[in-house]
């Protein structure tokens, strides 16, 4: 009876390496569980740094929202080609307030560009700055291209010609005048404490992403309805 109550050196002995086995797994599956965990975590942080794709989005947008222009000229080419206008009725568009419109544009492009620079070096109020400015050139721009409506010698239903110009620059008139509304947007988003910051950046260079394709929507515009 008292034997049997002791255990066996023997059987201690054989148990130590099972025991030790047991450990030995336990221990590598632990590390091996870590590395995962670590090889995850590290993937993740990954995705969040450059799972950002929403200027891609933006751009993709605007590469459909050109192939819209991009219709509008060859409707126009087309019309002015197949439908010549009768005699007397070959309208000469004025030069001076269409060039004076295209210089205020490429001028709003670079002050956007200097407002995205200042925000970059942490330059808030020069930002803001550059901001209004680019927005007053826009709105001018839209002064101007009032002004070129009430002196052109014809109107919107005289004929193709006439209708085409008019959807073209009223259309382009319409992305600008979105253009000028978010830029205020975004100058009220970059006061102190405002949403756009040196750490949030993509308000502003969403916005001046799109600023820029207008500004050379423009520029293919003007060389096809007033130089051609």
């Amino acid at each position: 009876m008292t034997s049997s109550s002791v255990p066996s050196p023997i059987s201690a002995s054989a148990a130590s390496p099972a025991q030790a086995a047991d450990l030995s797994v336990a221990d590598a599956g632990a590390k091996q569980g870590a590395e995962v965990s670590h090889q995850a975590e590290a993937g993740h942080g990954e995705e969040e740094g450059h799972g950002d794709f929403r200027l891609f989005g933006l751009a993709t947008f605007l590469v459909a929202d050109g192939m819209t222009f991009a219709g509008f000229f060859a409707a126009y080419l087309t019309f002015r080609a197949v439908n010549p206008l009768a005699e007397g009725g070959n309208y000469e568009l004025e030069l001076v307030l269409p060039t004076v419109n295209t210089i205020l544009l490429l001028l709003s492009s670079l002050t956007f560009h200097r407002a995205a620079k200042a925000i970059h070096q942490d330059r808030t109020q020069a930002c803001r700055n550059w901001l209004l400015v680019t927005a007053a050139l826009g709105f001018t721009f839209l002064g101007g291209q009032m002004v070129e409506y009430f002196s052109l010698p014809f109107g919107l239903t005289d004929n193709l010609f006439a209708s085409t110009f008019y959807a073209i620059t009223g259309f382009h008139g319409l992305h600008v005048t979105l253009g000028g509304l978010m830029i205020l947007i975004i100058w009220w988003q970059s006061r102190q404490g405002g949403r756009v910051t040196k750490a949030n950046l993509f308000p502003l260079e969403a916005t001046e992403l799109y600023w820029h394709f207008v500004d050379g929507i423009w520029v293919l515009l003007y060389g096809i309805l007033y130089l051609l």
